[in-house]
């Protein structure tokens, strides 16, 4: 049982040697050059993306953990890549659209096989069936992950491992180039990122003949052990001395980016070209079974279609004649309830006519009557007015008779004081008279 944590996927030799591929009649051999086609397709993919290497390590990491839990012939080796990939690119935080994805994966499979390079059209069922088997497959990574897609690289120990030895900058690059291509084995799954950053170091040391100190070993200090390094150094080695890996149809399933009209069913076992043996893991004792018992079951579906087909030439024509009856009925009874709907509807408008007249008039009796009101007060209020008037001018009138009664008593008061004063003079100026 293998158990996945954060930085703890690594698997030994024997959980290696008895993968799921192996279960399933896949050798070694295959096995192998299915992982480095896939790490190919995902390096070249994520440089026609544009994509950082840190997402196409990622990537080929993911590749490497996916593989060693599900077998080659269950999971196409095309889609899988282009699901890691997309995954990558969204866990690096440089995401790339599903559709540029799809394209480039396209494109690339009709330049590998020497196909016409066609346009993919993006409204096409094609396009949408590879859409969505690129998300099923994204669904199953994250799934036999646990959701944990944490990777721990090499590269970001090389620096500090070779600025800690002294050595020359051009030892740096190879160590780099070294690490890049460490990813299409296994080595991620089965030593951790300390040790690989030590055998890659090694190895570009000893291609340039630079010396690093063995007494005490230096290894040591950087948590590695001299039996990893050499491990790392063998397989990588023996990288080197492989061919460019080819692709080899042993998925049962279509797995082309750019026919998909083929189906499970009608593919026959096809033979590897290294060892000449089936892929499938079933004799052929299994496989004639297997066919005489497909062979049945379409003869047996044959025959069912045909007895349904008879069964629906025999109905009797009074079947029909019901069917047409029921029909008119139905037609019937609809075009009287529209009718009726007409007819509530006229009766509902002549209602609310009605209410709206009546509104009307009521609103008019109704400002009849305020203007009635109104006109009235006015009136009052003009009468209230005259009154006032009148009263202030019978006022008026009244105070200056009174003055003028004072005035005219004053002036004969005045007028006989005056005459008796000048009576009074003559008799004394005229005492005779």
């Amino acid at each position: 049982m293998i158990y996945t944590a954060i930085d703890t996927f690594y698997l030994t030799d024997e959980q290696l040697k008895n993968s799921p591929s192996r279960k399933d009649g896949i050798d070694e051999e295959t096995e192998t050059t299915l992982r480095i086609y896939g790490c190919d397709l995902i390096q070249e993919s994520g440089i026609l993306l544009r994509l950082p290497q840190a997402v196409m390590a990622t990537g080929q990491v993911l590749f490497h953990r996916f593989y060693c839990k599900k077998s080659f012939a269950r999971f196409s080796v095309k889609r899988v890549a282009a699901s890691c990939v997309w995954l990558a690119s969204k866990l690096e935080e440089s995401p790339r659209k599903a559709k540029h994805v799809i394209i480039v994966f396209h494109r690339m499979e009709c330049r590998r096989e020497n196909l016409p390079i066609d346009h993919l059209d993006v409204f096409s069922k094609k396009y949408s069936d590879l859409k969505n088997d690129l998300i099923r497959t994204e669904r199953h990574l994250l799934k036999e992950m646990g959701f944990i897609c944490h990777v721990e690289h090499p590269h970001k120990f090389i620096s500090n491992y070779l600025a800690t030895l002294g050595t020359p900058l051009e030892l740096r690059q190879e160590a780099w180039n070294l690490a890049n291509d460490s990813l299409r084995t296994t080595l991620c799954v089965r030593f951790k990122s300390e040790v690989v950053a030590c055998g890659v170091v090694y190895a570009a040391a000893r291609r340039f003949q630079v010396p690093l100190p063995e007494d005490p070993p230096w290894w040591t200090v950087f948590d590695a052990d001299e039996v990893g390094i050499q491990e790392v150094c063998r397989v990588l080695a023996q990288l080197y001395s492989l061919p460019k890996a080819q692709y080899i149809p042993v998925c049962k399933d279509n797995d082309s980016f750019t026919m998909l009209n083929k189906t499970p069913d009608t593919q026959a076992p096809k033979e590897s070209p290294n060892n000449g043996t089936t892929n499938d893991s079933s004799t052929p004792k299994d496989t004639g079974s297997t066919k005489d018992a497909l062979i049945k079951a379409a003869l047996d579906k044959l025959k069912e279609s045909k007895k349904s087909e008879d069964d629906g030439k025999n109905v009797p024509a009074e079947l029909d004649g019901k069917e047409d009856l029921t029909v008119k009925s139905k037609s019937d009874y609809k075009l009287d309830a529209s009718i009726e709907r007409g007819r509530e509807r006229e009766k509902e408008r002549s209602r609310g006519r009605d209410r709206d007249s009546r509104g009307r008039e009521s609103d008019r009796d109704s400002r009849g009557r305020d203007s009635d009101r109104e006109r009235e007060r006015e009136r009052e209020i003009d009468r209230d007015r005259e009154k006032e008037r009148r009263h202030r001018s019978k006022d008026k009138g009244s105070g200056h008779s009174d003055k003028l009664r004072h005035h005219s008593s004053r002036d004969r008061s005045e007028y006989h004081s005056a005459h008796s004063s000048r009576d009074k003079d003559r008799h004394r100026h005229h005492p005779y008279s």
